[in-house]
Protein backbone atom coordinates (compact mmCIF):
# COMPACT_ATOMS: atom_id res chain seq x y z
CA UNK A 1 0.00 0.00 0.00
CA UNK A 2 2.86 2.47 0.83
CA UNK A 3 4.03 1.82 -2.82
CA UNK A 4 0.75 2.49 -3.96
CA UNK A 5 0.28 5.52 -3.00
CA UNK A 6 3.68 6.60 -3.45
CA UNK A 7 3.39 6.16 -7.38
CA UNK A 8 -0.23 7.79 -7.12
CA UNK A 9 1.05 10.74 -5.62
CA UNK A 10 3.82 11.09 -8.17
CA UNK A 11 1.47 11.02 -10.84
CA UNK A 12 -0.88 13.29 -9.53
CA UNK A 13 2.19 15.68 -8.98
CA UNK A 14 2.92 15.34 -12.93
CA UNK A 15 -0.47 15.59 -14.10
CA UNK A 16 -0.89 19.32 -15.45
CA UNK A 17 -4.44 18.92 -16.06
CA UNK A 18 -6.00 19.48 -12.18
CA UNK A 19 -4.78 21.81 -9.94
CA UNK A 20 -4.00 20.14 -6.76
CA UNK A 21 -5.12 21.58 -3.96
CA UNK A 22 -3.91 21.55 -0.21
CA UNK A 23 -7.06 20.03 1.46
CA UNK A 24 -9.89 18.53 -0.38
CA UNK A 25 -13.53 19.10 1.13
CA UNK A 26 -15.99 16.36 -0.05
CA UNK A 27 -19.52 16.19 0.48
CA UNK A 28 -21.93 13.87 -0.47
CA UNK A 29 -26.22 14.99 -0.42
CA UNK A 30 -27.41 14.39 2.85
CA UNK A 31 -30.25 11.47 2.76
CA UNK A 32 -33.46 12.07 3.72
CA UNK A 33 -34.57 10.16 7.34
CA UNK A 34 -37.67 8.97 6.17
CA UNK A 35 -36.91 5.48 4.15
CA UNK A 36 -34.30 3.25 2.88
CA UNK A 37 -31.13 3.70 0.64
CA UNK A 38 -31.59 2.28 -2.41
CA UNK A 39 -29.24 1.66 -5.31
CA UNK A 40 -30.19 4.91 -7.25
CA UNK A 41 -29.00 6.84 -4.21
CA UNK A 42 -25.93 4.79 -4.27
CA UNK A 43 -24.90 5.81 -7.79
CA UNK A 44 -26.38 9.13 -7.61
CA UNK A 45 -24.25 10.72 -4.42
CA UNK A 46 -22.54 8.07 -2.36
CA UNK A 47 -20.29 5.85 -4.68
CA UNK A 48 -19.01 8.67 -6.47
CA UNK A 49 -17.67 10.37 -3.56
CA UNK A 50 -16.06 7.05 -1.70
CA UNK A 51 -14.21 6.57 -5.39
CA UNK A 52 -13.29 10.10 -5.29
CA UNK A 53 -12.20 9.86 -1.33
CA UNK A 54 -10.95 6.70 -1.70
CA UNK A 55 -8.70 7.79 -4.61
CA UNK A 56 -7.49 11.39 -3.09
CA UNK A 57 -6.45 9.36 0.23
CA UNK A 58 -4.31 6.81 -2.03
CA UNK A 59 -2.57 9.88 -3.97
CA UNK A 60 -1.60 11.20 -0.83
CA UNK A 61 -4.33 14.14 -0.61
CA UNK A 62 -5.31 15.77 2.51
CA UNK A 63 -9.29 14.82 1.56
CA UNK A 64 -12.23 15.25 4.08
CA UNK A 65 -15.33 13.69 3.02
CA UNK A 66 -18.33 14.19 4.87
CA UNK A 67 -22.33 13.49 5.18
CA UNK A 68 -24.89 12.57 7.28
CA UNK A 69 -28.75 11.94 7.64
CA UNK A 70 -31.32 14.96 6.87
CA UNK A 71 -33.89 14.65 9.70
CA UNK A 72 -36.06 17.76 9.31
CA UNK A 73 -38.66 18.94 6.92
CA UNK A 74 -41.87 17.55 5.20
CA UNK A 75 -40.68 14.53 4.09
CA UNK A 76 -39.85 13.77 7.83
CA UNK A 77 -43.04 14.58 8.99
CA UNK A 78 -45.31 13.25 6.50
CA UNK A 79 -43.60 9.62 6.41
CA UNK A 80 -44.50 10.53 10.93
CA UNK A 81 -47.98 10.96 10.04
CA UNK A 82 -48.08 7.70 7.60
CA UNK A 83 -46.54 5.72 10.48
CA UNK A 84 -48.93 6.90 13.01
CA UNK A 85 -45.34 7.98 15.30
CA UNK A 86 -43.48 10.90 16.22
CA UNK A 87 -40.82 12.35 13.76
CA UNK A 88 -38.36 11.69 16.48
CA UNK A 89 -39.05 7.96 15.85
CA UNK A 90 -38.53 8.01 12.21
CA UNK A 91 -35.72 9.94 12.21
CA UNK A 92 -33.98 7.49 14.59
CA UNK A 93 -35.25 4.22 12.79
CA UNK A 94 -33.94 5.36 9.34
CA UNK A 95 -30.79 6.99 10.74
CA UNK A 96 -29.52 3.85 12.06
CA UNK A 97 -30.93 1.83 9.08
CA UNK A 98 -28.85 4.30 6.84
CA UNK A 99 -25.78 3.92 8.83
CA UNK A 100 -26.13 0.00 8.66
CA UNK A 101 -26.42 0.54 4.44
CA UNK A 102 -23.60 2.64 3.60
CA UNK A 103 -21.19 0.60 6.65
CA UNK A 104 -22.87 -2.63 4.36
CA UNK A 105 -21.63 -1.07 1.34
CA UNK A 106 -18.13 0.21 3.12
CA UNK A 107 -18.83 3.69 1.93
CA UNK A 108 -15.61 5.73 3.97
CA UNK A 109 -17.27 8.85 5.08
CA UNK A 110 -15.04 10.19 7.20
CA UNK A 111 -17.77 11.49 9.56
CA UNK A 112 -21.54 10.68 9.15
CA UNK A 113 -23.54 13.11 11.55
CA UNK A 114 -27.46 14.08 11.52
CA UNK A 115 -28.95 17.32 11.32
CA UNK A 116 -31.60 16.78 14.35
CA UNK A 117 -28.67 16.66 16.84
CA UNK A 118 -28.24 19.75 19.72
CA UNK A 119 -25.12 21.31 18.36
CA UNK A 120 -26.32 20.98 14.44
CA UNK A 121 -29.01 23.11 16.07
CA UNK A 122 -26.87 25.31 17.38
CA UNK A 123 -24.72 25.79 14.48
CA UNK A 124 -27.89 26.39 11.90
CA UNK A 125 -29.43 28.84 14.49
CA UNK A 126 -25.56 30.67 14.61
CA UNK A 127 -25.51 30.50 10.83
CA UNK A 128 -29.06 32.26 10.24
CA UNK A 129 -28.37 34.84 12.63
CA UNK A 130 -25.43 36.18 11.24
CA UNK A 131 -27.38 36.44 7.59
CA UNK A 132 -29.79 38.29 9.71
CA UNK A 133 -27.42 40.90 11.33
CA UNK A 134 -25.96 40.93 7.99
CA UNK A 135 -29.33 42.21 6.11
CA UNK A 136 -29.29 39.34 3.97
CA UNK A 137 -33.14 38.49 4.48
CA UNK A 138 -36.49 40.17 3.53
CA UNK A 139 -39.44 39.58 6.05
CA UNK A 140 -42.24 39.29 4.34
CA UNK A 141 -45.87 38.82 5.48
CA UNK A 142 -47.46 37.20 2.87
CA UNK A 143 -50.55 35.01 1.80
CA UNK A 144 -49.68 31.47 1.45
CA UNK A 145 -51.29 27.95 0.94
CA UNK A 146 -53.39 26.76 4.18
CA UNK A 147 -55.10 23.45 4.54
CA UNK A 148 -58.35 24.47 7.01
CA UNK A 149 -58.89 20.81 7.86
CA UNK A 150 -55.45 20.38 9.69
CA UNK A 151 -55.06 23.74 10.68
CA UNK A 152 -51.53 23.69 8.96
CA UNK A 153 -49.78 25.97 6.44
CA UNK A 154 -48.43 24.00 3.39
CA UNK A 155 -45.06 24.11 2.01
CA UNK A 156 -42.75 21.41 0.61
CA UNK A 157 -44.35 17.98 0.27
CA UNK A 158 -47.24 19.80 2.57
CA UNK A 159 -49.01 20.48 -1.06
CA UNK A 160 -48.72 19.03 -4.74
CA UNK A 161 -50.19 20.06 -8.01
CA UNK A 162 -49.07 20.90 -11.58
CA UNK A 163 -45.66 21.90 -12.72
CA UNK A 164 -46.32 25.48 -13.97
CA UNK A 165 -42.66 24.44 -16.35
CA UNK A 166 -43.58 21.28 -17.60
CA UNK A 167 -46.88 20.51 -16.25
CA UNK A 168 -46.38 17.47 -14.82
CA UNK A 169 -48.43 16.47 -11.97
CA UNK A 170 -46.69 15.70 -8.36
CA UNK A 171 -44.61 18.81 -8.07
CA UNK A 172 -43.95 19.61 -4.70
CA UNK A 173 -44.42 23.14 -3.24
CA UNK A 174 -40.52 23.55 -3.34
CA UNK A 175 -39.25 21.62 -6.59
CA UNK A 176 -40.80 19.69 -9.41
CA UNK A 177 -38.61 16.56 -9.17
CA UNK A 178 -39.76 15.77 -12.55
CA UNK A 179 -37.94 18.99 -14.51
CA UNK A 180 -35.63 20.19 -11.67
CA UNK A 181 -37.27 23.46 -10.99
CA UNK A 182 -37.21 25.65 -8.34
CA UNK A 183 -40.93 26.43 -7.38
CA UNK A 184 -42.70 27.97 -5.09
CA UNK A 185 -46.35 26.70 -3.09
CA UNK A 186 -48.08 29.38 -4.95
CA UNK A 187 -46.76 28.17 -8.44
CA UNK A 188 -48.68 25.24 -8.26
CA UNK A 189 -51.74 24.72 -11.07
CA UNK A 190 -54.54 23.31 -9.42
CA UNK A 191 -52.98 22.62 -5.47
CA UNK A 192 -54.11 20.33 -2.99
CA UNK A 193 -52.97 19.01 0.73
CA UNK A 194 -51.31 15.93 1.19
CA UNK A 195 -52.54 16.35 4.38
CA UNK A 196 -56.00 15.87 3.69
CA UNK A 197 -56.68 16.23 -0.04
CA UNK A 198 -58.24 19.26 0.70
CA UNK A 199 -58.46 22.15 -1.76
CA UNK A 200 -56.25 25.15 0.30
CA UNK A 201 -57.06 28.29 1.19
CA UNK A 202 -54.85 31.22 1.39
CA UNK A 203 -53.53 32.66 4.92
CA UNK A 204 -51.19 35.46 5.75
CA UNK A 205 -48.09 34.80 7.62
CA UNK A 206 -44.49 36.26 8.18
CA UNK A 207 -41.47 34.40 7.34
CA UNK A 208 -38.04 35.36 5.88
CA UNK A 209 -36.76 35.50 2.55
CA UNK A 210 -33.17 35.00 0.04
CA UNK A 211 -33.51 37.40 -2.47
CA UNK A 212 -32.12 35.72 -4.92
CA UNK A 213 -32.19 37.97 -7.52
CA UNK A 214 -29.73 40.19 -5.78
CA UNK A 215 -27.02 37.89 -6.81
CA UNK A 216 -27.68 37.17 -10.26
CA UNK A 217 -24.70 39.05 -11.18
CA UNK A 218 -22.02 37.22 -9.44
CA UNK A 219 -23.51 33.92 -10.00
CA UNK A 220 -23.34 34.36 -13.73
CA UNK A 221 -19.98 34.54 -13.49
CA UNK A 222 -19.16 32.33 -10.95
CA UNK A 223 -21.53 29.36 -13.34
CA UNK A 224 -20.42 30.23 -16.64
CA UNK A 225 -16.83 31.89 -15.63
CA UNK A 226 -15.59 30.26 -13.03
CA UNK A 227 -14.56 33.72 -11.36
CA UNK A 228 -15.45 34.95 -8.08
CA UNK A 229 -15.07 38.68 -7.16
CA UNK A 230 -13.19 39.43 -9.95
CA UNK A 231 -10.65 36.46 -9.37
CA UNK A 232 -10.15 32.87 -11.07
CA UNK A 233 -11.90 30.58 -9.04
CA UNK A 234 -12.80 27.15 -10.94
CA UNK A 235 -12.42 25.51 -14.07
CA UNK A 236 -15.81 26.02 -15.37
CA UNK A 237 -15.27 23.85 -18.30
CA UNK A 238 -14.80 20.84 -16.03
CA UNK A 239 -18.89 20.98 -14.63
CA UNK A 240 -21.23 18.87 -16.41
CA UNK A 241 -23.08 20.42 -19.34
CA UNK A 242 -26.59 19.70 -17.63
CA UNK A 243 -25.50 20.62 -14.01
CA UNK A 244 -24.23 24.61 -16.05
CA UNK A 245 -26.81 24.72 -18.12
CA UNK A 246 -29.13 24.15 -15.35
CA UNK A 247 -28.01 26.74 -14.04
CA UNK A 248 -27.77 29.43 -16.49
CA UNK A 249 -31.59 28.81 -16.96
CA UNK A 250 -33.00 29.61 -13.74
CA UNK A 251 -30.54 32.78 -13.85
CA UNK A 252 -31.51 33.60 -17.31
CA UNK A 253 -34.94 33.18 -16.32
CA UNK A 254 -34.79 35.78 -13.54
CA UNK A 255 -33.80 34.54 -9.82
CA UNK A 256 -37.07 35.00 -7.53
CA UNK A 257 -36.79 35.67 -3.56
CA UNK A 258 -37.02 32.54 -1.80
CA UNK A 259 -38.56 31.60 1.76
CA UNK A 260 -35.70 30.62 3.91
CA UNK A 261 -38.32 29.68 7.05
CA UNK A 262 -41.14 27.46 7.32
CA UNK A 263 -44.32 27.37 9.12
CA UNK A 264 -43.77 24.21 10.59
CA UNK A 265 -43.60 22.12 14.27
CA UNK A 266 -40.57 19.78 13.22
CA UNK A 267 -36.78 21.32 12.37
CA UNK A 268 -34.41 23.81 13.60
CA UNK A 269 -36.36 26.62 15.33
CA UNK A 270 -35.95 30.28 14.07
CA UNK A 271 -34.07 31.59 16.68
CA UNK A 272 -36.00 35.08 16.90
CA UNK A 273 -38.22 36.25 19.38
CA UNK A 274 -42.15 36.15 18.08
CA UNK A 275 -41.00 33.38 16.00
CA UNK A 276 -43.24 30.35 17.19
CA UNK A 277 -44.08 27.63 15.06
CA UNK A 278 -41.33 28.51 12.93
CA UNK A 279 -38.51 26.78 11.33
CA UNK A 280 -35.42 26.97 9.39
CA UNK A 281 -36.30 25.93 5.74
CA UNK A 282 -34.54 22.53 5.18
CA UNK A 283 -32.35 23.69 2.64
CA UNK A 284 -30.88 25.90 4.69
CA UNK A 285 -30.05 23.62 7.31
CA UNK A 286 -29.19 21.13 5.36
CA UNK A 287 -26.27 22.26 3.92
CA UNK A 288 -25.12 23.78 6.71
CA UNK A 289 -24.85 20.12 7.89
CA UNK A 290 -21.96 19.28 6.09
CA UNK A 291 -20.34 22.63 8.35
CA UNK A 292 -21.66 20.66 11.79
CA UNK A 293 -20.12 17.06 10.32
CA UNK A 294 -17.29 18.46 9.41
CA UNK A 295 -16.70 20.66 12.98
CA UNK A 296 -17.86 17.15 14.50
CA UNK A 297 -15.03 15.24 12.94
CA UNK A 298 -12.63 18.19 13.38
CA UNK A 299 -13.30 17.53 17.52
CA UNK A 300 -12.40 13.80 17.50
CA UNK A 301 -9.05 14.18 15.15
CA UNK A 302 -7.87 17.49 16.76
CA UNK A 303 -8.09 19.21 13.23
CA UNK A 304 -9.08 22.37 12.38
CA UNK A 305 -12.54 23.07 10.59
CA UNK A 306 -11.71 25.71 9.40
CA UNK A 307 -9.03 24.92 7.11
CA UNK A 308 -11.13 22.94 5.82
CA UNK A 309 -14.22 25.50 4.95
CA UNK A 310 -12.35 29.00 5.47
CA UNK A 311 -9.15 28.36 3.20
CA UNK A 312 -8.24 29.55 0.16
CA UNK A 313 -5.80 26.39 -0.03
CA UNK A 314 -8.94 24.43 0.30
CA UNK A 315 -11.19 23.22 -1.73
CA UNK A 316 -15.15 22.32 -1.65
CA UNK A 317 -17.09 19.65 -3.93
CA UNK A 318 -20.66 18.14 -3.54
CA UNK A 319 -21.58 14.89 -4.84
CA UNK A 320 -25.55 14.69 -5.00
CA UNK A 321 -28.23 13.91 -7.43
CA UNK A 322 -29.19 16.02 -10.49
CA UNK A 323 -32.62 17.02 -8.58
CA UNK A 324 -30.58 19.44 -6.06
CA UNK A 325 -28.47 21.43 -8.14
CA UNK A 326 -30.09 24.69 -7.56
CA UNK A 327 -29.71 24.02 -3.60
CA UNK A 328 -26.20 23.52 -3.83
CA UNK A 329 -24.86 25.24 -7.15
CA UNK A 330 -27.34 28.87 -6.16
CA UNK A 331 -28.58 28.66 -3.13
CA UNK A 332 -25.89 27.29 -0.42
CA UNK A 333 -23.49 29.63 -2.11
CA UNK A 334 -25.69 32.87 -1.90
CA UNK A 335 -25.49 31.74 1.77
CA UNK A 336 -22.35 31.04 2.00
CA UNK A 337 -20.92 34.20 0.55
CA UNK A 338 -23.73 36.14 2.44
CA UNK A 339 -21.80 34.73 5.89
CA UNK A 340 -18.17 35.71 4.81
CA UNK A 341 -15.42 33.41 5.29
CA UNK A 342 -16.63 30.60 3.55
CA UNK A 343 -14.93 28.74 0.34
CA UNK A 344 -17.65 28.40 -2.33
CA UNK A 345 -17.57 24.57 -4.47
CA UNK A 346 -15.41 24.23 -7.12
CA UNK A 347 -17.00 21.53 -8.68
CA UNK A 348 -20.98 20.09 -8.01
CA UNK A 349 -20.94 16.84 -10.36
CA UNK A 350 -24.43 15.89 -9.92
CA UNK A 351 -25.48 12.63 -11.66
CA UNK A 352 -28.81 12.28 -12.73
CA UNK A 353 -30.98 9.40 -12.09
CA UNK A 354 -31.01 5.60 -12.20
CA UNK A 355 -34.24 3.82 -13.50
CA UNK A 356 -34.77 -0.35 -12.51
CA UNK A 357 -36.00 -2.76 -14.92
CA UNK A 358 -37.36 0.12 -17.59
CA UNK A 359 -38.92 2.18 -14.83
CA UNK A 360 -38.65 4.67 -12.57
CA UNK A 361 -37.64 3.76 -9.20
CA UNK A 362 -40.40 4.76 -6.56
CA UNK A 363 -40.21 4.83 -3.04
CA UNK A 364 -44.00 4.94 -2.87
CA UNK A 365 -44.70 1.89 -4.98
CA UNK A 366 -42.06 0.02 -3.39
CA UNK A 367 -39.56 -0.34 -6.80
CA UNK A 368 -36.18 -0.14 -6.11
CA UNK A 369 -33.28 -2.75 -4.94
CA UNK A 370 -32.97 -1.74 -1.42
CA UNK A 371 -29.45 -1.68 -0.27
CA UNK A 372 -29.88 -3.32 3.24
CA UNK A 373 -32.41 -5.93 1.49
CA UNK A 374 -29.81 -6.68 -1.08
CA UNK A 375 -26.83 -7.07 1.38
CA UNK A 376 -29.18 -9.33 3.52
CA UNK A 377 -29.93 -11.44 0.25
CA UNK A 378 -26.90 -11.51 -1.04
CA UNK A 379 -23.97 -11.91 1.83
CA UNK A 380 -20.45 -11.06 0.57
CA UNK A 381 -21.17 -9.26 -2.71
CA UNK A 382 -20.92 -5.53 -2.29
CA UNK A 383 -18.53 -5.31 -4.17
CA UNK A 384 -19.69 -6.92 -7.12
CA UNK A 385 -23.20 -4.30 -6.67
CA UNK A 386 -20.11 -1.63 -6.06
CA UNK A 387 -18.63 -2.67 -9.50
CA UNK A 388 -22.00 -2.82 -11.26
CA UNK A 389 -23.29 0.70 -10.12
CA UNK A 390 -19.88 2.57 -11.31
CA UNK A 391 -20.10 0.25 -14.75
CA UNK A 392 -23.42 2.00 -14.95
CA UNK A 393 -23.13 5.21 -13.14
CA UNK A 394 -25.39 7.87 -14.34
CA UNK A 395 -22.97 10.72 -14.61
CA UNK A 396 -24.71 12.90 -17.93
CA UNK A 397 -27.80 11.27 -18.39
CA UNK A 398 -30.16 8.67 -16.72
CA UNK A 399 -29.33 5.26 -16.77
CA UNK A 400 -30.72 1.89 -16.47
CA UNK A 401 -30.28 -1.22 -13.47
CA UNK A 402 -31.13 -4.65 -14.96
CA UNK A 403 -30.45 -7.58 -13.06
CA UNK A 404 -29.22 -9.55 -16.52
CA UNK A 405 -26.97 -7.06 -16.82
CA UNK A 406 -25.76 -7.57 -13.68
CA UNK A 407 -25.47 -11.28 -14.20
CA UNK A 408 -23.48 -9.87 -16.86
CA UNK A 409 -21.39 -7.88 -16.17
CA UNK A 410 -20.27 -9.95 -13.03
CA UNK A 411 -19.63 -12.86 -14.97
CA UNK A 412 -18.34 -11.59 -18.49
CA UNK A 413 -16.36 -9.04 -16.73
CA UNK A 414 -15.30 -9.54 -13.27
CA UNK A 415 -14.96 -13.23 -13.63
CA UNK A 416 -14.17 -13.67 -16.88
CA UNK A 417 -11.79 -10.66 -17.37
CA UNK A 418 -10.01 -9.76 -14.12
CA UNK A 419 -10.70 -12.94 -12.62
CA UNK A 420 -8.98 -15.06 -15.77
CA UNK A 421 -6.52 -12.05 -15.92
CA UNK A 422 -5.58 -12.67 -12.24
CA UNK A 423 -5.46 -16.52 -12.03
CA UNK A 424 -3.25 -16.58 -15.38
CA UNK A 425 -0.72 -14.47 -13.58
CA UNK A 426 -0.54 -16.37 -10.42
CA UNK A 427 -0.48 -20.04 -12.27
CA UNK A 428 1.07 -19.14 -14.52
CA UNK A 429 3.98 -17.40 -12.64
CA UNK A 430 4.21 -20.06 -10.23
CA UNK A 431 4.50 -22.41 -13.05
CA UNK A 432 7.14 -21.41 -14.85
CA UNK A 433 9.10 -18.88 -12.25
CA UNK A 434 8.96 -20.43 -8.88
CA UNK A 435 5.87 -17.98 -7.97
CA UNK A 436 8.58 -14.87 -8.28
CA UNK A 437 8.32 -12.67 -11.25
CA UNK A 438 11.90 -12.62 -13.00
CA UNK A 439 13.94 -9.60 -13.96
CA UNK A 440 13.15 -8.75 -17.34
CA UNK A 441 16.35 -6.98 -19.48
CA UNK A 442 15.66 -4.41 -22.23
CA UNK A 443 16.97 -7.14 -24.76
CA UNK A 444 14.63 -9.94 -23.53
CA UNK A 445 11.60 -7.78 -25.03
CA UNK A 446 9.67 -7.11 -28.66
CA UNK A 447 8.31 -5.10 -29.98
CA UNK A 448 4.59 -6.04 -28.84
CA UNK A 449 6.52 -6.66 -25.05
CA UNK A 450 7.38 -2.60 -25.08
CA UNK A 451 3.55 -1.86 -26.65
CA UNK A 452 2.27 -3.09 -23.43
CA UNK A 453 4.75 -1.40 -21.21
CA UNK A 454 4.00 1.42 -22.48
CA UNK A 455 0.11 1.23 -22.26
CA UNK A 456 1.15 0.56 -18.55
CA UNK A 457 3.30 3.63 -17.71
CA UNK A 458 0.55 5.80 -19.25
CA UNK A 459 -2.46 4.04 -17.34
CA UNK A 460 -2.19 5.64 -13.83
CA UNK A 461 -1.89 9.22 -15.10
CA UNK A 462 -5.18 8.42 -17.30
CA UNK A 463 -6.94 7.04 -14.61
CA UNK A 464 -5.92 9.32 -12.06
CA UNK A 465 -7.17 11.81 -14.87
CA UNK A 466 -10.35 10.52 -15.30
CA UNK A 467 -11.63 10.38 -11.59
CA UNK A 468 -10.22 13.82 -10.73
CA UNK A 469 -12.75 15.22 -13.85
CA UNK A 470 -15.13 12.87 -11.87
CA UNK A 471 -15.56 10.44 -15.24
CA UNK A 472 -15.58 7.21 -12.56
CA UNK A 473 -16.87 5.02 -15.79
CA UNK A 474 -14.41 6.08 -17.74
CA UNK A 475 -11.68 5.44 -15.25
CA UNK A 476 -13.19 2.47 -14.32
CA UNK A 477 -12.93 1.00 -17.65
CA UNK A 478 -9.56 1.94 -18.46
CA UNK A 479 -8.66 0.07 -15.24
CA UNK A 480 -10.42 -2.63 -16.33
CA UNK A 481 -8.25 -2.22 -19.69
CA UNK A 482 -4.92 -3.22 -17.95
CA UNK A 483 -7.02 -6.87 -17.20
CA UNK A 484 -7.85 -7.49 -21.19
CA UNK A 485 -4.57 -6.12 -22.34
CA UNK A 486 -2.96 -8.96 -19.64
CA UNK A 487 -5.46 -11.54 -21.30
Amino acid sequence: MPEIRTTLARTMASTPSYRYPKRLMMTSALPYANGQIHIGHVAGAYLPGDIRARFERMAGSDVVWVCGSDEHGAAITLRAKKDGVTPREIVDRYHEEMQQAFEGLDMSFDHYSRTSSERHHGVAQDFFLTLLEKGSFEVKTEAQFYDPETDQFLADRYITGACPKCEADGAYGDQCEKCGSALSPTDLINPTSTLSGATPVLKDTTLWYLPMGRHEGWLKEYIENGTFEGQPHHDASTWKAHVSGQCRSWIDSGLQSRAMTRDLDWGVPVPVEGADGKVLYVWLDAPIGYITSTMEWAEKTGAQWEDWWKSDEAELIHFIGKDNIVFHCLIFPILLREHGGYILPSNVPANAFMNLEGDKISTSRNWAVWVNEFLSEFPGKSDELRYVLASIMPEQKDSEFTWADYRDRVNNELADVLGNFVNRVLVLTRKYYEGSVPAVSEADLNEADRDVLDALSAAPAQIADLIRRNRFRDALQAAMGIARLGN
